[in-house]
Order: C-alpha cells, then sequence, then structure tokens
C-alpha cells in the first residue's frame, strides 16, 4: 500500500457526484467570465452599500431598501461615472492634439531653468520626444476606451452590475452562509478566512479610493482655480496614479505646473506646485484618518494587485486586484496550517561580527 496522501473519502465514495459538481462549476465560470468585471464591480458596490441598506431594513421591508439604494447608485454614482469617463477620454484626446501642435512653449521653460544657473536644452529632448508622449497618452486614452467596452457591452454590463448589487444587499447574508455551507473547509478556518477578507475590502476600497477620491477632487478643485485645461482628464489621472505607492498626485501637479509656466504664468505654477505638495502629502494623515494603522497591504501586493487586476479583471482590477492577492496568502495560510500545524517559529540566528550566520553550538562560545 502507498504511504502517500489519499484522496478525501466523498471523493472515493461519491465520483459521480463530485464529477457532476466539477463540471457544473466549470460551465458555471464559463457564463461568468465574459463579464466578471461588472460582476465584481457589482459585489464591490454591495459591500460598500450594505451597511445602508441595514439602516434601511429598520423603516422598509429588504426588498423596498435593496431597490431603493439600487435607484439611488445608478442615478448619483453609475450614470455620472459613465459621463465623467467620457469627458475625460474626449479631453486626453485634446491634450494628444495640443501636444502634437506644439502649443506648450518649452523654450520659455528652458529660459526660466537657466535664469537660475542650469543649463539644459529641453527644446531639443522634447522636440526628440514629443511624438512619443503623445503616442502615450494615446494608448491610455485607448486602454480606457478598451476597460469601458463599447456602448452596448456597457449597458448589458451595467444592468448585470445593478441585479448583482440588488441580489447581494437583499440576500447577501443567506449567500454567504449557503457558500459557508458548501465550501468543504472547517469553520474556524471560513471565520478567520470571512474576516480577514473584510479587513482586505475595507483596507482596499477605503484606505486605497477613498484616499486617492479626496485627493483627486483637491487637486482638481486646485487645477480649475489654476485655470489648466482638460481638468476632469487630468482628476482622473490624478484619482488612478493616487491609488499606486510612490506615485501619486505629483505625477499629474508637476506636469500642470510646468504648463502654466510654459503659457507665461510662473506665478500660478508656482502657487500649483505649492498646492500639489500639500495634496501629495495629505496621505500620510487622510489614511489613518479613515481606515487606521493597517498591515492588510503591503507595496508589493498593490502595486501587483493593481496592474494585474486590471489585465485579469478590467477597471474593477483596481479593487479587485490587490484583494485576491490578499485572499490568496490567508487561504494558503489556513492550508499550511491545516496540513502543517502550525507556521514555523522563526529560527534566532546569531551572527558572528562580520555579519555572517555563527555556526551553531559556537554562538554561546566565548
Amino acid at each position: 500500500m502507498s504511504d502517500g496522501p489519499q484522496p478525501p473519502a466523498w471523493v472515493v465514495e461519491q465520483p459521480g457526484l463530485t464529477a457532476v459538481a466539477l463540471v457544473s462549476v466549470l460551465l458555471a465560470l464559463a457564463v461568468l467570465v465574459p463579464y466578471l468585471q461588472f460582476v465584481l464591480f457589482g459585489v464591490v458596490l454591495a459591500y460598500i452599500l450594505y451597511p445602508l441598506q441595514r439602516r434601511l431594513e429598520r423603516y422598509v421591508r429588504p426588498m423596498a431598501a435593496a431597490m431603493g439604494v439600487v435607484v439611488t447608485t445608478l442615478l448619483v454614482v453609475l450614470l455620472p461615472l459613465v459621463y465623467v469617463l467620457t469627458v475625460a477620454v474626449e479631453q486626453a484626446f485634446g491634450v494628444v492634439r495640443a501636444i502634437r501642435r506644439g502649443d506648450i512653449d518649452v523654450a520659455r521653460i528652458e529660459q526660466l531653468i537657466e535664469a537660475n544657473g542650469y543649463a539644459v536644452d529641453l527644446v531639443a529632448v522634447y522636440e526628440a520626444n514629443q511624438g512619443r508622449i503623445a503616442a502615450a497618452i494615446q494608448e491610455v486614452t485607448m486602454g480606457t476606451l478598451g476597460l469601458v467596452g463599447s456602448l452596448p457591452g456597457l449597458f448589458i454590463g451595467l444592468t448585470i452590475t445593478l441585479f448583482v448589487l440588488f441580489a447581494l444587499l437583499r440576500d447577501g447574508e443567506e449567500l454567504l452562509a449557503w457558500v459557508e455551507w458548501v465550501l468543504p473547509v472547517p469553520d474556524e478556518d471560513l471565520a478567520e478566512l470571512r474576516a480577514g477578507l473584510d479587513d482586505l475590502m475595507w483596507a482596499s476600497v477605503v484606505g486605497n479610493v477613498a484616499v486617492a477620491a479626496i485627493q483627486a477632487v483637491m487637486l482638481g478643485v486646485g487645477l480649475f482655480v489654476a485655470g489648466v485645461p482638460a481638468i476632469v482628464f487630468l482628476t482622473v489621472a490624478t484619482f488612478v496614479l493616487t491609488l499606486l505607492p510612490l506615485v501619486g498626485a505629483f505625477g499629474v501637479w508637476i506636469p500642470a505646473a510646468v504648463y502654466l509656466v510654459s503659457v507665461g504664468r510662473p506665478q500660478a505654477g508656482a502657487a500649483l506646485a505649492v498646492y500639489g505638495v500639500f495634496v501629495t502629502f495629505s496621505d500620510s494623515y487622510l489614511r489613518p484618518a479613515l481606515i487606521g494603522q493597517t498591515a492588510a497591504f503591503n507595496s508589493a501586493i498593490i502595486i501587483v494587485g493593481i496592474f494585474g487586476g486590471l489585465v485579469a479583471f478590467g477597471a474593477v482590477g483596481l479593487f479587485i486586484g490587490p484583494v485576491v492577492l490578499g485572499g490568496a496568502k490567508l487561504a494558503l495560510d489556513c492550508f499550511a496550517r491545516e496540513h502543517a500545524g502550525g507556521p514555523p517559529e522563526e529560527a534566532s540566528i546569531d551572527r558572528t561580527d562580520d555579519g555572517t550566520a555563527a555556526p551553531e553550538g559556537k554562538a554561546d562560545a566565548g
């Protein structure tokens, strides 16, 4: 007899039922995958709006509360979001056309820099890379259009999002209880996974998205006051860049300040730069004020999760990607603990004066 691990008893005793269950899951995934990003978007919205649903259920029936929340979300969130993205795309193409026409006076910027004792040849650099800059903006814009999709696909996707949102608001607790009942996972592990995923969702949606939205609006107001064109496009770009660690809002306000200097408004450019620094560093007090200090994510999980999530899930991957990576770690932790009896204890390694590990038994010598 083999001493290797044996398959679970339910697989051996009921292979036909197991095969039917696996095939059913695969077919269900095949149905979900084409509109997976809209389903996940509905899940994110349901997670955000569920506290509102619970409050409304104190006064009206769950179906009426869910219907009210869905209609409000459509009118206040989804339709304005589609409009903002449409305007942002149009303004992005306007920026591309302005760059190709050479509307930015790089020579004036160069003169101001040289007046402060720094000799640079920005004109040559700009002329050599003018096409690349315009092409990069256009490529990002076309990628945004690809994420949003065509109008018929967008209409179908938003319809799916609204129905998923309604179903989760009305029957979310029952669905979650059913999923926990179906999964062959011990109750204590399910409780840990549920609590961990809740922390991950809260950190991702509130810690990243809410902070990015606040900073984007703050900088958008500053850009409007300074008279910078393409406000909507730059505000959306600020939102996306602020989601990324070590990038942030300065990826927008620095070029905007340079633009103001190039069109003969150095005072406005300097004022925008000062305000941009304030917006950038506001992250240090906005995030603790909203969610406190959390170790749910690290920089690697956020960056890989955002970019990988965009490729795998579309635009909603900005929120879901980091949660998927963090959730995978939680699941692997539970799996390893069940099979290995707990995480290995950290070894205490003594080191010699040159920083190398001392051989066992010699660390305490002398």
